[in-house]
């Protein structure tokens, strides 16, 4: 370990505190839709924290429910009336792709009486896996792992699924008609997108199968000729804002990242320190963020300007990684490697950064701490962090070093949270 136990104490606190707030059984209540006066209610939905959005309605809903959420392998919890599916998680599966097909049929044959539930969070675009007519699930998995890989952005790779998929991008929600759909959102994006948040299989999408190709060739991505053939056809685009069918649809959002970095920032002050919140939308290459962030704690311990110490920088958003080495590891961990080689072992300066669902990118850690002597930890175990970070291998380094963050999952998801104390 390269830090005391008090920073690493505070910075957990901080997490566990930013995790809590984003809970489904804390915030579901308040949001939840009119029963129907005499018709059914079908509940379905996808993503990290469908499973805990499932057992939270049931414990509010006074009438009976059925139907079937997605979640990620390892993030099911049990259910009295709602059936939960785990799937594949950053890439897509046959077991998505099967647990899809019976959403569709789960919507199918309803009446302007019934209710249909949406229950949506971060990872719902991986999980619902239903390939347009002509694709195949091969076509989606090559395409998904191109683009993670790319440094594209969740709104890019989101746009690109869209006018891939058989389900997303508003096609849900036309399944359902005539029935009312209320859809129940919890947010993992910048600026709380609700056409991106798990690709926005409920809402009309204003994105456009130009777009998709845009992204396509802006990150070099090579498809099939069924892809690029899908994509240049009328089939593969996506109902628009103003499409009748979304008439009675209404969309209501749970929790989002400001949800959580307000309950971090009220933990801050109860231990004594003085939280600034930067941002709850931060986007960009995460070494680069990393650097931006370290310049700003770097002026804070010397001169304590603009903020004074001791206090905590407090950010969310998503920041990306473009993968150029054989390493492992997720856009938190990069990022903290990449701040602690920004900082250089300043004095007085500890950080965590996370991913809110428990999993960064696709390892079984939620992230990692840096303190000042992560740089000599490392050499301390014969490693170089900048060759460590240039092979993307942040989760090596850390592991190595003990410096990993491992919660399992966490049932929510509110995207990243990054806190960087100053003493």
């Amino acid at each position: 370990m390269n830090h005391g136990p008090a920073e690493k104490s505070v910075l957990l606190a901080l997490f566990q505190a930013a995790v809590s707030a984003a809970q489904p059984m804390r915030c579901i209540a308040a949001h939840l839709p009119e029963p129907p006066a005499c018709g059914r209610t079908v509940v379905v939905g996808a993503g990290k924290a469908a499973a805990a959005m499932a057992q939270a309605l049931e414990a509010h809903w006074p009438t009976p429910l059925t139907g079937l959420v997605l979640t990620r392998h390892g993030f099911a919890l049990p259910c009295r009336q709602i059936e939960v599916v785990e799937a594949g998680h950053p890439l897509p599966d046959a077991h998505g792709q099967e647990a899809a097909q019976r959403v569709l049929e789960q919507v199918s044959g309803l009446s302007a009486d019934d209710l249909v539930i949406c229950l949506l969070s971060g990872g719902g675009s991986a999980l619902l896996a239903l390939p347009a007519p002509g694709l195949t699930l091969a076509d989606k998995r090559d395409v998904t792992d191109q683009l993670l890989r790319s440094g594209a952005t969740i709104r890019e790779i989101n746009c690109v699924r869209k006018h891939l998929s058989a389900i997303k991008g508003g096609r849900l929600a036309l399944a359902c008609g005539p029935a009312r759909v209320a859809s129940l959102l919890i947010s993992d994006v910048a600026g709380d997108d609700v056409d991106v948040i798990a690709s926005g299989p409920t809402v009309p999408d204003p994105t456009t199968c130009s777009d998709a190709l845009d992204v396509l060739a802006r990150y070099d991505i090579k498809v099939s000729d069924a892809v690029r053939s899908h994509l240049w056809s009328d089939q593969a685009e996506t109902p628009k804002p103003g499409t009748p069918a979304f008439q009675r649809h209404t969309v209501r959002m749970l929790a989002t990242p400001n949800t959580a970095l307000e309950a971090a920032a009220a933990q801050a002050r109860q231990l004594g320190l003085t939280p600034y919140t930067l941002a709850d939308d931060m986007e960009g290459e995460s070494r680069e963020v990393a650097a931006t962030l370290a310049a700003l704690a770097r002026r804070i311990a010397a001169r304590d300007e603009p903020f004074k110490r001791p206090c905590v920088l407090l950010s969310g958003g998503e920041t990306t990684v473009k993968v150029t080495g054989p390493g492992r590891g997720g856009p938190n961990g990069e990022f903290a490697l990449g701040l602690a080689l920004a900082l250089q072992g300043q004095a007085g300066i500890w950080a965590l950064a996370a991913d809110t669902d428990g999993i960064d990118g696709s390892e079984d850690n939620a992230g990692a701490y840096i303190g000042p002597q992560t740089l000599e930890a490392g050499h301390q175990h014969g490693l170089n962090a900048r060759h460590s970070l240039d092979a993307n291998d942040s989760y090596g380094y850390f592991s190595t070093i003990g410096d990993l963050l491992v919660t399992g999952p966490t049932y929510t998801n509110v995207n990243d949270f990054r806190a960087i104390l100053i003493q």
